[in-house]
């Protein structure tokens, strides 16, 4: 087998598996783990997956902070948010994570509607200024990146909630792999709220599917519906499917 097609079939078993494992791959290709090694070193060099300790996983997003963010994908993100406001019904309580996809999903709420939104992100609090939706802020120490409380405080707080929804943010989706974030205290944060709640929804841009982060919030099984641009390949959303999970094609 080539050099080229060895790393190509790496980035497949990437994407069905969300990882390699040097040892296994290397016995199933009859080949020494130093050359399987190799292959992934230059690969990481290239930008293509992360190395790990015996492997590799898929890249993971980067992390711009909130304010970059604003500006990535606003059109897409606002069809996913147009899409998914119509699962939120008058009288629901529904907690929603900080993010900006999360601010567009907001921009399409009617305004007259009487719900209660449940938040630990300042930003999205300041969002509905104008709604007339009850609003409840958590509070806790403040992590920037994303602008949402964590910590013991939020979490203390959040252990006495019981939304109907949730809105959960990510900064990854894979079948296998799971829902993952970038930071330990948010994905435990994140991990409570959907703990809570009687449903769990989350809006996906199309560079987040099938990618992973450092730290796991929960299995993919445990996501009730998945919100996704009308453009997403069926190839890619068929495992999600096999895992009971509703999908919705923002158009």
């Amino acid at each position: 087998m080539l050099t080229s097609q060895r790393k190509a079939l790496i980035l497949d078993l990437l994407r069905r598996d969300g990882q390699v494992i040097a040892r296994d791959l290397a016995q199933s290709l009859s080949l020494s783990e130093d050359t399987i090694r190799r292959d992934l070193r230059e690969m990481a060099s290239e930008g293509l997956l992360t190395r790990v300790h015996g492997g590799a996983l898929p890249l993971a997003p980067g992390l711009p902070d909130l304010t970059a963010r604003r500006g990535l994908a606003s059109d897409v993100k606002d069809r996913l948010g147009r899409a998914a406001v119509a699962l939120i019904r008058p009288g629901m309580t529904i907690f929603v994570d900080g993010g900006t996809t999360h601010a567009a999903l907001l921009r399409h709420l009617p305004r007259d509607m009487a719900v209660t939104i449940l938040t630990h992100s300042p930003t999205i609090a300041a969002d509905l200024e104008h709604h007339a939706a009850s609003v409840i802020l958590i509070g806790g120490t403040l992590y920037r990146h994303s602008m949402v409380a964590v910590g013991a405080q939020a979490a203390a707080q959040i252990a006495l909630l019981s939304p109907d929804v949730f809105f959960l943010g990510v900064t990854a989706i894979h079948a296998t792999r799971g829902l993952s974030t970038g930071d330990f205290e948010e994905a435990a944060i994140k991990r409570q709220i959907a703990g809570r709640a009687g449903e769990t929804i989350t809006l996906v841009t199309p560079e987040k599917l099938d990618a992973t982060s450092p730290h796991v919030i929960m299995p993919t099984a445990q996501l009730s519906t998945l919100v996704v641009p009308a453009e997403t390949g069926e190839d890619r959303l068929l495992p999600y499917r096999q895992a009971g999970i509703k999908i919705i094609a923002a158009d």
